[in-house]
């Protein structure tokens, strides 16, 4: 496809020290690679009531298409990226995480098979060594979940957890029709574009940085998604 513009589409709760810095410094790293395409950052603050006035004005500074949405209670990621999403108008949506834990050449690559891989969705998948940075129970509970997205939901991308994720205008639509504000808002989506047969998917294999550690997930979200795996299960019917 020929695109003109991206949005990239940061969701934005409890960010570590020195997040706004980190953001100008990524931003720049991917304007080096992508150039002649108009970039806007759109992030989403959660309900997070430590960022700073300071740091919002820093980022409008060195980032001229800056946009903040916020909000004051904390809704989930799902929900907070389709706050960002459905303001976009760019033609084509990269989503990551607020420190951007994955290379810059991970981010390239989504967008690279987009524009030239002619694909309406790029979906990142964890590489080999990515399980070295994530607890032992956040690694099992992605293993059952590829494991059920595989052989129940029958989902032709099974690593769907991965916060890497890019599309076209195709793909944009059916992201806002994800109802799950936490958790499994990707297995959803994934789900959603697996059963339309006009929208084009492909994976595309990214890479974590060094020093990148993951936190346990609390035993509330557990109980919470695994309602909200039994729905999407019973909607394959």
């Amino acid at each position: 496809m020929t695109a003109t513009s991206l949005d990239i589409i940061l969701p934005c709760y409890n960010p570590s020290k020195n997040w706004a810095e980190n953001i100008i410094q990524e931003f720049q790293a991917i304007k080096n690679h992508i150039k002649d395409i108009d970039i806007t950052l759109i992030m989403v603050n959660d309900g997070t009531s430590t960022i700073s006035s300071t740091d919002i004005q820093k980022l409008k500074d060195i980032i001229p298409q800056f946009v903040n949405i916020s909000y004051d209670v904390n809704k989930g990621k799902g929900y907070a990226l389709r706050e960002g999403i459905k303001t976009s108008n760019a033609d084509v949506c990269i989503y990551t995480d607020i420190d951007f834990p994955y290379t810059t050449d991970s981010f390239i690559k989504i967008w690279d098979q987009i524009v030239k891989g002619k694909t309406d969705i790029a979906v990142g998948v964890k590489d080999k060594s990515y399980y070295k940075h994530v607890p032992a129970g956040r690694k099992f509970i992605s293993k059952i979940l590829r494991t059920g997205s595989k052989n129940i939901l029958r989902l032709k991308i099974s690593d769907t957890q991965c916060g890497l994720k890019g599309f076209n205008k195709k793909g944009k639509d059916i992201f806002l029709k994800t109802t799950i504000n936490r958790y499994l808002f990707d297995l959803e989506f994934i789900f959603l574009v697996s059963r339309q047969k006009e929208v084009s998917m492909v994976p595309v294999e990214i890479e974590l940085k060094e020093n990148i550690q993951f936190s346990s997930m609390r035993t509330g979200i557990l109980l919470s998604e695994g309602f909200n795996f039994l729905k999407i299960f019973f909607k394959s019917f």
